[in-house]
């Protein structure tokens, strides 16, 4: 089947974050400088998204950028990040980033806070599935030299 050029507006968000994950991006950003998340595929932390300052994570060629959270001006976004495999798995369903309490996973910036991120979720609808397949995310790769 061919691509199909689908307006911008009309393609959702592959990932969104709560005000409280905004709120926590922004002040973690302000401590840190630029950050970007990654979201863990399991292991010792489980599936719980990973925040780290930029350049202190190595974005594989594979990873997908499953899009960015826009903080207030002059602060930079924040890059969300998966596994390519583990996006397989997903990409039917928007990520939605959330802060609760509790302590917050392994290197992930928000640790000392008292507060963690959280992944939600939400399955997309078949009218959303079809335009994000027409309009697929970049990778590690693309950013490479």
């Amino acid at each position: 089947m061919p691509e199909q050029n689908v307006p911008e507006q009309d393609v959702p968000d592959r990932v969104t974050a709560t005000d409280s994950a905004v709120q926590l991006l922004t002040k973690l950003s302000e401590l840190h400088g630029g950050l970007m998340i990654h979201q863990s595929g399991g292991c010792c932390d489980g599936s719980a998204p990973m925040c780290y300052p930029v350049g202190e994570y190595r974005v594989g060629q594979r990873d997908v950028l499953v899009g960015e959270i826009g903080l207030p001006e002059p602060i930079p976004a924040v890059r969300v990040w998966i596994n390519g495999d583990q996006f397989e798995l997903w990409k039917h369903t928007q990520l939605i980033l959330d802060v609760v309490p509790g302590r917050g996973a392994g290197f992930s910036l928000e640790a000392p806070e008292g507060v963690r991120f959280l992944s939600r979720s939400r399955a997309f609808s078949e009218e959303e599935n079809t335009a994000l397949a027409a309009s697929p995310p970049r990778v590690g790769a693309d950013f490479s030299g």
